[in-house]
């Protein structure tokens, strides 16, 4: 999926617009990698809620991997983002909310991991990052994507912006942008369970 989605998006034919152009394209990358940060949080939030209620550590390590992949594909993304803002906006970052809400909550999740290496006791450790990360996914969802729908935004969908779908993506580039998007989702998820399952393999080594 994700090997048609780049051949399809590097050689497919996308429509003529204004500023835009071809970096159009990069709704094909920019937006997969942020659907797939969303539903890594969001995974990692399920676990943490689950860790919570049972105690089970494999619950707070899946947690924890979600949150390492997550902020894998939140660097992709802003790459991508920042790549496509310095041609269309003309400087890579420039004063827009949903630009500044994405770097708050970046440093939010990166104080999650921080969080995580300062405490020492391992139950300690699980309770409160679980409690702080159940915490972190609502605010990044309002810094994300209410607070730039409230405020005058570059961003489309945002500030009173049409979204891509409403006028720019043709009846060619949705499955392939829909393909990408579920791959992506599927490739972070498939790292998830890697790195979860190297985790239980160190503790069990550990443990002897």
């Amino acid at each position: 999926m994700i090997a048609s989605t780049i051949v399809a998006g590097l050689l497919g034919p996308v429509p003529v617009l204004p500023i835009l152009n071809e970096t159009i394209r990069n709704v094909y990358f920019h937006v997969p990698m942020w659907f797939a940060m969303v539903f890594l949080y969001l995974i990692s939030v399920i676990y943490s809620i689950k860790y919570l209620n049972s105690g089970n550590r494999n619950y707070d390590l899946m947690a924890v991997e979600a949150v390492n992949v997550g902020i894998l594909f939140c660097a992709c993304g802003l790459m991508t983002g920042m790549l496509w803002a310095n041609i269309t906006w003309g400087e890579p970052w420039p004063n827009d909310p949903k630009l500044n809400g994405s770097a708050i909550a970046t440093l939010m999740y990166l104080a999650y991991l921080v969080l995580r290496n300062a405490l020492e006791e391992e139950q300690k450790r699980a309770k409160i990052s679980a409690i702080y990360n159940i915490f972190a996914f609502p605010i990044m969802v309002v810094l994300l994507y209410i607070l730039p729908k409230m405020t005058d935004s570059l961003h489309p969908g945002s500030g009173g912006n049409s979204t891509f779908g409403d006028l720019d993506m043709d009846n060619y580039m949705r499955p392939v942008f829909y393909t990408a998007v579920i791959g992506w989702i599927l490739i972070g998820s498939w790292i998830m369970t890697l790195r979860y399952r190297v985790r239980l393999i160190e503790d069990k080594k550990n443990s002897f």
